[in-house]
C-alpha cells in the first residue's frame, strides 16, 4: 500500500517544473505585452491607464509595456528570471488592485481568478528560481570562481 500511495513525480519530473511555469507565465506576460505595443499602442495603454488614475500615464504604459513584454521573453528564457518575475509580481498586483479586485473572483465578469494565478506563479519563479534548464543556470555554472592571490 505505501509503494501505491508514493508518487514519484517530483522525483522523476521535479526539474521540469520550473521550466513549464516560467515558459508558460513568461509567454502570458509577452503575449500581453505585444498586444498593448503593437495592438493598442503606446497611445491606446497610456489612454487606459490615465483612466484608471495613473499619473504619467506615457511612461507607466512603456514600464507596464517593457515589464510584459521583455520580463516575458526574459521568463520564457531563464533570464534573470528573479528581477523578470518580480517585475511580473508588480504588474499582476498592480492589475488586481487597480482593475479586478472589485469585479468579484470570476473572471467571466472581470474579475481576479486569472490575475492572481499569474501573481502566483510569479512569486513562484521570484522566490525558487528558474530551475535546471534556464540561461540563469548556464551563466551561473559556468562561471569561474574568483580565487584570492596571494
Amino acid at each position: 500500500m505505501k509503494n501505491i500511495l508514493r508518487c514519484t513525480c517530483a522525483d522523476e519530473w521535479g526539474e521540469y517544473a520550473p521550466l513549464v511555469l516560467r515558459v508558460i507565465v513568461g509567454t502570458v506576460f509577452a503575449v500581453h505585452g505585444a498586444d498593448k505595443l503593437f495592438n493598442k499602442g503606446l497611445d491606446g495603454t497610456a489612454s487606459f491607464l490615465g483612466s484608471l488614475g495613473f499619473p504619467l500615464p506615457v511612461l507607466f504604459a512603456v514600464l507596464l509595456i517593457a515589464a510584459e513584454l521583455v520580463g516575458g521573453i526574459m521568463l520564457v528564457l531563464g533570464l534573470y528570471t528573479h528581477w523578470a518575475a518580480k517585475f511580473a509580481l508588480i504588474v499582476a498586483l498592480v492589475a488586481f488592485f487597480t482593475v479586478h479586485m472589485t469585479k468579484g473572483f470570476m473572471i467571466s465578469n472581470g474579475g481576479y481568478e486569472y490575475i492572481i494565478v499569474l501573481a502566483a506563479a510569479s512569486f513562484s519563479l521570484m522566490v525558487t528560481g528558474a530551475g535546471k534548464y534556464s540561461l540563469d543556470h548556464l551563466r551561473t555554472s559556468t562561471q569561474e570562481p574568483i580565487t584570492p592571490t596571494a
